[in-house]
Formats: C-alpha cells, sequence, structure tokens
C-alpha cells in the first residue's frame, strides 16, 4: 500500500479519506443463502440450541465458556450473551426455519472509530458443521461488516484449532500471524492465530464469494461443484498462507471438526 515520505525520510502510511465511523451491529436480521441470523434471543432460540449441542461437549473445547451441565445453566449463559452489545451474538437458524437455532456467532472487539470488527464465538453443531449453510451465514456476517463501512474485519482462534485455521482460509482470510501466550481459557495457555480480511481484499472476495453462492454452483444434491477455497484463494493470490503446522495428538480427529467446511 503506497504511501509517503516526509521531509526527514520517515516512511509514512497513506492517508486515509472518505471513511465514516460505521454504526455498531445490531439488526434483528441479517439473511443469507439458506440461512437466517437473528439476533440472539434466549426465549426463542435456547431450547433448539441446547438440543442441537446436547451430548456434544467437544463443541466447547476452544470456546471460552461450556459445556454446560443442563439448559437451565446454559439458558443463563445465553441471557448474559445476548444481553450485551459487545459481542453482539446471532443465532444461525437454517432458512426453512424448520428445527430451529443450530448454531450462534457474535461481532465482538468492535472498534468504530478505527473501522474493526471481530467475527468469533462461532458455535456450530454437528448439524451445521461442513454446510453451506454455515459458511453463507459467515459470509453474511462478514458482508454487513464491509457494506455497514467497516474497513478490516477479523478472525481469530486458538492456534490449537486448526479447524477453525482451515476455515478462516477457506472464507478468505489472511494469514497475520500467532500472538503467543496470549490469553488463559479455562486454565490452559491459548496462543491465538489471527486472521483479516480488508476492504482492499472485499471487492475481489465478494466476486468469488458470489460465484460459490450461486446456485448453479451445486448440484441436486447440495454438493459444491467449484470449491470456496480454489475461488478465494484465486481472488486473492497475494495473500499471506497459514502454514498449518501440524500438531500431535493423543485422539484421532473428528470428523466435521469445529469450524465450517466449506
Amino acid at each position: 500500500m503506497p504511501g509517503s515520505v516526509t521531509g526527514e525520510g520517515a516512511l509514512l502510511g497513506p492517508k486515509v479519506t472518505g471513511f465514516t465511523i460505521p454504526p455498531a451491529p445490531g439488526l434483528p436480521l441479517i439473511e443469507a443463502p439458506w440461512a437466517r441470523l437473528e439476533r440472539l434471543d434466549p426465549a426463542r432460540h435456547g431450547a433448539a440450541l441446547h438440543d442441537a449441542v446436547a451430548g456434544h461437549d467437544q463443541l466447547w473445547d476452544y470456546m471460552g465458556q461450556g459445556p454446560f451441565a443442563d439448559a437451565a445453566e446454559f439458558g443463563h449463559w445465553l441471557e448474559d450473551a445476548a444481553a450485551g452489545a459487545d459481542p453482539c451474538f446471532y443465532a444461525i437458524v437454517p432458512a426453512d426455519g424448520l428445527g430451529g437455532a443450530l448454531g450462534h456467532a457474535a461481532f465482538m472487539r468492535i472498534d468504530r472509530p478505527m473501522g474493526v470488527i471481530e467475527i468469533g464465538n462461532i458455535l456450530l453443531s454437528p448439524a451445521l458443521q461442513r454446510s453451506r449453510t454455515a459458511s453463507a451465514a459467515l459470509m453474511a456476517m462478514i458482508g454487513w461488516a464491509f457494506g455497514a463501512g467497516y474497513r478490516r474485519v477479523e478472525w481469530k482462534c486458538n492456534a490449537l484449532n486448526l479447524a477453525s485455521r482451515r476455515a478462516a482460509m477457506r472464507l478468505g482470510f489472511g494469514f497475520e500471524g500467532v500472538f503467543r501466550q496470549h490469553m488463559i481459557v479455562k486454565g490452559r495457555n491459548r496462543d491465538t492465530a489471527w486472521f483479516a480480511i480488508t476492504d482492499a481484499d472485499w471487492p475481489a472476495l465478494s466476486r468469488a464469494w458470489a460465484a460459490w453462492l450461486d446456485a448453479a454452483n451445486f448440484d441436486a444434491s447440495g454438493r459444491q461443484r467449484q470449491s470456496l477455497s480454489a475461488l478465494t484463494a484465486a481472488a486473492l493470490p497475494d495473500r499471506i498462507a497459514d502454514p498449518l503446522p501440524a500438531i500431535p495428538t493423543s485422539r484421532p480427529p473428528r470428523p466435521g471438526g469445529p469450524g465450517p467446511a466449506r
């Protein structure tokens, strides 16, 4: 990105022109192909969310909360989550509405004066994992952010969460490194992998997403013809790739993983 040089030879970044502080998130509904993002409402979404994730305690391995002992404990956490503005939580509901909410995600670490926002706190039930519904929902959140005027959308995850790191790259995020000893979560060290999309990336990336979301890109059984990974890689060939280290584990990998697969 070109900048300028002062009389003393110091390099400066380019001037930011035309930027207006974007609004905070909080629309009651964000629509996406195959999905609806509804502002989290424990009374409306809690029972279905609990049923969708009950018995799958591994879903909480990399989350800051959970697993929960029962529906009541989960409901108390949902009430606290829904009451806040940052994070701003949305329930992920299939567009047909059948079965109710199957996951949640949030806008968080919202820095409106800088035009920066993060997509995080993503919980995808087994029914959403490796589905186009999950990917379309996250795309809709990111699309809302750039449409609202944000300059940068971030994705951060535990550096050991390889499924989330792969999902970030699949969606078109660029890898920005690992912050060592960034957090203590549930009594354990967390190194955090950072990813981002900027408004400079957005025009090319949005075209790639449109091509992937096109109904013609899916066969009668819903299988993609062109992969999202291939489309985003072609759209942003100069982004920094995630090295994705091989991490030994004492247990076999779970099918699906915690991140969206497409």
